[in-house]
């Protein structure tokens, strides 16, 4: 069993957008986490109708939202801090995801202070990486 499934309580998104189902494991330089991909996600209608397969930028989305979420689990920042997504770096997309695959998401903190993430990850179907990214999130409040 996992650290928490209750992410709504620890990320600003809602559904149709909330892509980390639960926190496996965390410590303070990496994290696991998993979403799994149901059909009725609102992308697969139009990626595509007859070979339905989650975006690259979902895949890059998920992972982002993954780490967000165990640092907020983790209360490094303030209640009610937002994550804005600010560059997307090495993005490497190596496999498909498609409707029923569950992602394991593992992350690893680059750097983090109180204004800014730097963060990398991988997203894991199975044994199979699926893709990789770097990126950086501004941390902030809404006005």
């Amino acid at each position: 069993m996992g650290l928490t499934k209750d992410i709504e309580s620890l990320l600003p998104h809602r559904k149709p957008f909330i892509f980390c189902d639960e926190i496996i494991s965390a410590d303070e330089e990496c994290s696991v986490c998993e979403h799994i991909f149901t059909e009725d996600e609102f992308f697969f209608k139009g990626h595509f109708p007859e070979y339905p397969v989650v975006p690259g930028v979902i895949l890059v989305e998920t992972m982002a939202q993954c780490g967000g979420a165990v640092l907020s689990y983790q209360k490094v920042f303030e209640p009610g801090s937002l994550f804005f997504l600010a560059t997307v770096d090495k993005v490497k997309f190596r496999h498909q995801v498609r409707p029923g695959d569950k992602v394991r998401v593992e992350v690893k903190n680059l750097r983090v202070s109180k204004k800014m993430i730097k963060q990398s990850g991988k997203a894991f179907v199975g044994d199979i990486l699926a893709a990789e990214a770097e990126w950086m999130c501004l941390v902030g409040k809404a006005d």
